[in-house]
């Protein structure tokens, strides 16, 4: 299986949305997060990490 070779990781928004464009807010509903410090867990995929880099100032990593 694919995901064999990945990590799971855990993704907490610390930020609010509000202020935040709507590609960056389209971002985060994509992985799975509509709260403030709400926390998710996702496998350590390049599809994942790229769309973390994409709003870093709204997201903290946890590995």
């Amino acid at each position: 299986m694919a995901n064999d070779k990945y990590k799971k990781i855990s993704i907490k928004l610390v930020k609010s949305l509000i202020g935040s464009t709507e590609k960056q807010i389209k971002v985060v509903h994509a992985l799975g997060l509509k709260k403030t410090n709400q926390v998710v867990e996702h496998f350590n995929s390049p599809t994942i990490m790229g769309m973390v880099k994409k709003v870093p100032h709204l997201l903290e990593v946890i590995e």
